[in-house]
């Protein structure tokens, strides 16, 4: 039975919709459903949000203009990056297929066929999940300002990330690296990296404010960012976790001192043309090197000359947490030492059992048993 102000409902002759007419916002508006439960459920929703004083959902707001006002309202709050990340992806890839779908009418399929079109095109799946992202970011903001009555996104699965086994050089492998690495300008680049497990930007980024050398230590305070307008520059990392101090042992110390000594000299060089940016890998001008020029010139070739011609850089910093575990350092510790944001983040990235761990674990087991053995009363002939 209908309540009282829930209108009078009648069926369309020509196409055969359950409609309603009500007045909401001071003006006469007609809502239309296939099935009849589902009007009185939007009719009673819209009541509830005029009830909590929120705007009611426009039906002709489609999904391109939402997006074009929700990205505006978040150029303020969000880095710059951030920002044109969020903004990329709507352009390239949200609005051009759900762009023209009205706001009110987005349901799961609209989603889901995004998600199964971006698969075809080639779209990885963990670039998906930041579609998915995004979309749940904007729906939640358009359900607090009334302009969606559900965040539909949260109806649609997306597509499961594949598992990738992560590539760790053994030590002999580091070994051999590093050894390919010596004589070059950068190479304190790859002592720290395999030595601390610091990311690309943060290593790229690091001042020298933020190195002690005689007390052993780095602080991470900085990495690389991008932007259209400012282009290459330092920024605050993203994570609280991130911002850490790391200690140093005496190979990473040893190769500081030796780039210092080094950069000196280049600095001697460039003369007046230097730009004193306080930056520890820094050109040969002092300004901040260009990732892609620093893998191109720097990097591939020592990777060719080492012989591991499917190495990326972050593998690096995989085989730091990787070598620290099999050294028996606290998970807990290789955690901070990494920067991640929860522990699980590295039990999950990696704490695979690896030879020597397994045999390591092995020997610990065997040794306790020895050792508890060794206690027992001796047994009677």
């Amino acid at each position: 039975m209908r309540k009282k102000g829930e209108g009078s409902i009648y069926r369309e002759t020509a196409s055969g919709l359950w409609c309603v007419a009500v007045v909401v916002d001071g003006q006469r508006r007609v809502i239309r459903s296939k099935r009849q439960d589902v009007l009185l459920d939007k009719l009673r929703t819209l009541q509830h949000q005029a009830a909590r004083g929120l705007p009611t959902p426009s039906e002709n707001l489609t999904v391109a203009t939402f997006f074009d006002e929700w990205l505006g309202s978040k150029r303020g709050t969000l880095k710059p990056q951030t920002w044109e990340a969020y903004e990329s992806k709507v352009r390239l890839h949200i609005v051009p297929i759900l762009g023209r779908v009205r706001l009110m009418k987005l349901d799961r399929q609209h989603i889901q066929h995004l998600y199964d079109v971006k698969l075809q095109q080639g779209l990885s799946e963990q670039s998906i999940h930041h579609l998915d992202a995004v979309l749940h970011k904007a729906l939640a903001d358009g359900m607090r300002w009334g302009r969606v009555l559900r965040n539909v996104a949260e109806l649609v699965d997306p597509p499961r990330i594949p598992r990738h086994e992560m590539r760790a050089l053994s030590a002999h492998e580091a070994a051999t690296f590093l050894e390919e690495a010596r004589g070059d300008r950068l190479e304190a680049v790859y002592v720290l990296a395999i030595g601390t497990g610091m990311r690309r930007g943060e290593l790229l980024a690091l001042h020298w404010r933020d190195v002690d050398l005689d007390q052993g230590f780095v602080s991470v305070n900085w990495t690389l960012s991008r932007t259209k307008a400012a282009g290459i520059r330092c920024d605050e990392p993203k994570t609280r976790k991130s911002r850490r101090r790391i200690d140093l042992e005496g190979d990473c110390i040893r190769a500081l001192r030796d780039h210092l000594g080094r950069q000196r000299a280049e600095r001697l060089v460039a003369g007046a043309v230097w730009e004193n940016n306080d930056l520890v890998f820094a050109n040969e001008l002092g300004r901040l090197i260009e990732p892609s020029n620093f893998t191109a010139r720097s990097f591939l070739p020592i990777r060719r000359r080492a012989g591991f011609p499917q190495l990326r850089f972050h593998d690096l910093r995989h085989t730091a947490g990787t070598l620290m575990l099999e050294a028996g350092v606290d998970i807990k510790r290789v955690s901070e030492r990494l920067g991640h944001s929860t522990i699980n983040v590295t039990a999950d990235r990696y704490l695979h059992v690896t030879p020597a761990m397994d045999r390591s674990a092995a020997e610990a087991v065997g040794q306790l048993l020895r050792v508890a053995r060794a206690g027992l009363p001796a047994s009677s002939p």
